[in-house]
């Protein structure tokens, strides 16, 4: 895994997106124990807060599953695993939205009611 500081999105969606890359090519399995964050963020050069976040992110996408001290593990449910990419791909929309919205200065209230504006037929 790699972080790209001249790319334009954020390290923990590279970080999460390379994660799901990896799981939907096959070089990570269900089952497999994913590295720590300390030692995935010093490998990296990042923030352990940042490595942190792309896995609770997956976790809550079902993509993968802390087990405590164990470690984190991507989950054995390939179904869990299918559904995320979609909800991962929104997040990172998201993300690039809120980002550009306070960049041009619009407030979050307004920012989501241009999204409900949009998301009406």
């Amino acid at each position: 895994m790699h972080i790209d500081p001249t790319s334009g999105d954020a390290p923990f969606a590279q970080l999460r997106s390379q994660i799901l890359a990896d799981i939907s090519g096959g070089a990570l399995a269900p089952g497999d124990r994913l590295p720590p964050v300390r030692r995935l963020a010093s490998e990296l050069g990042i923030a352990a807060n940042t490595v942190a976040r792309a896995y609770r992110e997956l976790e809550e996408d079902g993509v993968l599953e802390g087990r405590g001290r164990s470690g984190t593990f991507v989950r054995s449910t390939v179904t869990a695993g299918r559904a995320a990419p979609a909800a991962a791909s929104a997040r990172e929309a998201a993300q690039r939205y809120a980002e550009t919205t306070r960049s041009l200065g619009i407030g979050p209230e307004a920012a989501l009611a241009l999204v409900r504006e949009a998301l009406e037929p």
